[in-house]
C-alpha cells in the first residue's frame, strides 16, 4: 500500500523521501541517490509530517537510502550558501537571529526525534555512508541492522559546526563518553565490524543479505504484545535517562499493573465472548 493520502505528495517528492505502508510495517526511503540521499530541510518537515500522520496501526518503522548509500548527510549546497530553492541555507540561519535560529533548529530536530517515541519500533537498514546526518538519522532508531560496506561518521565538527539533529545522546548511550567524543571529534569512519563490536549496529550483514535481515528482524519485533512493546521500549528509555534504581522499579511496577489490566480486560472480553 502507498503513502497514505493524508501525507502531501508533493511534500515527500521535495524532501527527497517515499514511503510505503503495508500494514503495521512502514518504510521510509531516503530517495536521492544521485547525491547519496543527501538530506534538505525539506527532508525534515517530511519526515516530521510522517511522524505526526502516521496510521495508528502502524508498528513498525524501517528507514533506508536509495542505491548504494543510507546517507551522506547535509546537501552540500546548504554549505557554500549556494541557493537551493524553498530551502533555508546555514547563512539564513544565522541571519534569523538567535531565537528564531534555534526554533528553526527545533523544527529540524523534529524529523528525527519522533523516531524515539516508544510506540514504534523503529529499525535503520544501513549500508554504505552514514555521514554527519545521515548518521544522526541512523542514531535516532532503535536499532540499526548495517550491511558490512556500512560507513558511519560524524563529520560536523571537521566543518566548524555541531551535530545538531539529536545524534549526541544516542551516541554516547550506545558507545560511552569517551569513545563518542573520539568519534565526533576526528570525523573518522567507522566500519562495520568495528560498529557491530563497540554497540552502534545490532547486526552486520553482507550487504546482499540487508533486506532479509532486516524483514526478519520486523517479523520478530511485531510478535510481541503492541502494548508490551511500547511499555518495554518506555522503561529502557527510562533507565537509559539515568533513573535511580527506585524510580526505575517504581516505573517497572507502575508498567505492569497496567500491563495485567490490559491482558485482564482481553481475557473477560473472550470470556464473555
Amino acid at each position: 500500500m502507498s503513502a497514505p493520502t493524508t501525507i502531501d505528495a508533493d511534500l515527500l517528492e521535495r524532501g527527497g523521501v517515499r514511503l510505503v505502508v503495508d500494514g503495521p510495517r512502514a518504510t521510509i526511503t531516503l530517495d536521492r541517490p544521485d547525491v547519496l540521499n543527501a538530506q534538505t530541510p525539506s527532508t525534515w518537515v517530511a519526515l516530521r509530517t510522517i511522524g505526526a500522520q502516521l496510521d495508528p496501526g502502524v508498528r513498525v518503522v524501517v528507514v533506508r537510502g536509495s542505491g548504494r548509500a543510507f546517507s551522506a548527510g547535509l546537501d552540500r549546497r546548504m554549505f557554500s550558501g549556494a541557493p537551493v530553492e524553498g530551502e533555508p541555507g546555514l547563512p539564513e540561519i544565522t541571519r534569523r537571529g538567535p531565537e528564531a535560529g534555534a526554533a528553526l533548529i527545533a523544527e529540524f530536530q523534529e524529523g528525527f526525534r519522533w523516531l524515539r517515541d516508544p510506540n514504534r519500533v523503529t529499525i535503520a537498514a544501513v549500508r554504505g555512508h552514514a555521514i554527519g546526518a545521515g548518521f544522526q538519522l541512523a542514531l535516532a532508531c532503535d536499532f540499526r541492522v548495517a550491511a558490512d560496506d556500512v560507513s558511519f561518521c560524524m563529520a560536523e565538527t571537521s566543518l566548524g559546526l555541531v551535530p545538531d539533529l539529536g545524534g549526541t545522546l544516542p551516541l554516547v548511550r550506545l558507545v560511552g563518553y569517551s569513545r563518542a567524543a573520539e568519534i565526533c571529534l576526528t570525523g573518522r569512519r567507522v566500519g562495520g565490524e568495528e560498529a557491530l563490536r563497540i554497540g552502534l549496529a545490532n547486526a552486520v550483514v553482507p550487504g546482499d543479505g540487508l533486506d532479509a535481515a532486516v524483514d526478519d528482524l520486523v517479523a520478530r519485533v511485531l510478535r510481541p504484545m503492541p502494548g508490551a512493546v511500547r511499555e518495554t521500549l518506555a522503561l529502557l528509555a527510562h533507565a537509559a535517562d539515568g533513573a535511580s534504581a527506585e524510580e526505575q522499579l517504581h516505573a517497572e511496577r507502575t508498567a505492569q499493573l497496567r500491563r495485567l489490566a490490559e491482558l485482564s480486560a482481553l481475557a473477560a472480553g473472550s470470556t464473555s465472548a
